[in-house]
């Protein structure tokens, strides 16, 4: 049982103001591993004042000493590899085999990204007779989710400190003991009281509290397209910078040149990463009308695959969703899935066998999908893939810009030069282009309502940057 009792405000751990706890719950066990404080509006206002008081001394720090801090804090997080996937894996189900790759690997790599980059960014140039500087944008507000919690926090803290900026971070309440990690990474590497503050809680009180607060500069939230909107609103009674990581709907647009046995494989694995918990997960699989045969049966066949169980196993490649709500929330979209007529090929709504204690989901594949329908449309959130035929290249292109959203996709093509032309029509943030690897140093971010902003790479280190032009008068000649 991992208990902690205090928040970590201007360099120290603290006692919060209240004395309610969060549970934190193992989604394979169902068993409480460990309690966080629910932090208050006062904890809040402590932490920002912190982050307030600090800032004007942290922004003046060089470059260079700020990447000194960010690399610290990547080696003692890469110390600590081992103890952060076992957290986040019982904290969120995945694999450890992933989380260690994954949940652990990538902020670990973030930090030393932002390391390099605070001393090599252009923080100034010359243009004409005005000299143009970036500057720290001020307090910012950062509020995570629980799918990816470390990797998301490393996304925005690492950039926000390379900046310049002072922070006051919330993480979900679903999956916050990792983020203790960081903090006692944090305060080990000595950085400044106040640059860094941690409060947890609910979003409904601290989160909304942080994005009202009058001496927050900025937000950068990533969550559901509901919340987004919620914090929207409260930041413009303040006119805040506001930065939105939301929802996607990811099309894999699958050309009738490509490789099928590849291309549909891989599309299942986009899709079922995470246990489909996934923002950039390809949820719905576009193939030809004359091919749908041939990709159903890929399909189930790579499900399979996709073993149910302890994600502390070894042969564990799917575990537990992250709550009994997620859970419930799945599969009551399974359920409408099969009411508006779509083809359950495999899985569905019941518990797995063997495996009634833990949010568990079957590994789902839907086909003949009509992509107006509602698992078409909407985010899930879980194993859930949905295959919809197209008639031609516009046809695809139709479908997989017929959502809300526009956050990530694929394209798969015989030939990098045509899923390249494909690729340039959809209106989404990110494509993968015949299975094209993640990359940390390209921007992330969605169109339409997957977000504004963007994240990682040189493009996250300017989202908290300000400009200033300083319009210098010309020397005189002679």
């Amino acid at each position: 049982m991992e208990n902690r009792d205090k928040l970590y405000i201007n360099g120290r751990w603290a006692i919060p103001n209240g004395r309610q706890t969060i549970e934190v719950i193992n989604p394979a066990t169902e068993a409480v591993i460990g309690r966080v404080p629910e932090g208050t509006e006062t904890d809040v206002a402590a932490a920002v004042a912190a982050a307030r008081a600090a800032f004007p001394e942290w922004s003046r720090s060089t470059p260079e000493q700020r990447a000194g801090f960010l690399s610290k804090i990547q080696e003692g997080l890469a110390a600590r590899t081992d103890e952060i996937a076992r957290t986040i894996t019982a904290e969120v189900g995945m694999p450890l085999k992933l989380s260690t790759r994954i949940q652990a690997g990538s902020p670990i790599a973030i930090f030393g990204l932002y390391a390099r980059m605070a001393g090599e960014f252009k923080f100034e140039e010359q243009v004409g007779h005005s000299r143009v500087v970036r500057e720290p944008v001020g307090v910012v507000a950062l509020i995570t989710p629980w799918n990816y919690p470390l990797h998301q926090i490393a996304a925005k803290v690492a950039p926000a400190l390379a900046a310049g900026c002072t922070i006051v971070l919330k993480p979900s309440e679903v999956a916050p003991l990792n983020a203790f990690i960081l903090a006692e990474v944090i305060a080990a590497a000595g950085l400044p009281d106040g640059v860094f503050n941690l409060v947890t809680g609910f979003g409904a009180a601290v989160g909304e509290a942080l994005v009202r607060h009058p001496e927050v500069d900025m937000v950068s939230f990533t969550g559901s397209t509901r919340a987004g909107k919620r914090v929207s609103e409260l930041a413009a009674q303040t006119v805040k910078r506001v930065a939105l990581e939301l929802g996607g709907k990811s099309a894999a647009v699958i050309l009738d040149d490509a490789d099928f046995a590849t291309a549909v494989k891989a599309t299942v694995n986009a899709c079922f990463l995470n246990s489909g918990q996934t923002c950039t997960a390809h949820t719905r699989m576009l193939v030809p009308e004359s091919r749908y045969d041939e990709a159903a049966q890929l399909a189930v066949a790579a499900a399979q695959a996709f073993t149910l169980g302890d994600p502390f196993a070894d042969t564990t490649r799917l575990g537990p969703l992250a709550s009994a709500m997620q859970r419930d929330r799945v599969r009551d979209y399974i359920r409408q899935g099969i009411g508006e007529g779509a083809v359950l090929l495999c899985g569905g709504p019941e518990a797995p066998e063997a495996l009634s204690q833990g949010f568990y989901v079957k590994p789902t594949i839907f086909g003949r999908v009509s992509p107006g329908s509602t698992i078409a449309q909407e985010e899930i959130f879980g194993p859930v893939l949905a295959i919809i035929t197209y008639r031609d290249e516009d046809d695809a292109v139709a479908i997989a810009n017929g959502t809300l959203y526009g956050l990530a996709g694929a394209v798969w093509s015989g030939s990098d030069d045509q899923a390249l032309k494909v690729a340039l029509r959809l209106r989404t943030g990110q494509i993968d282009i015949n299975g094209g690897a993640f990359n940390l140093q390209a921007p992330f971010g969605g169109y339409k309502q997957s977000g504004n902003g963007r994240e990682l790479g040189k493009y996250g280190l300017e989202e908290f940057l300000e400009y200033k032009a300083l319009q210098m008068k010309p020397a005189k000649a002679g």
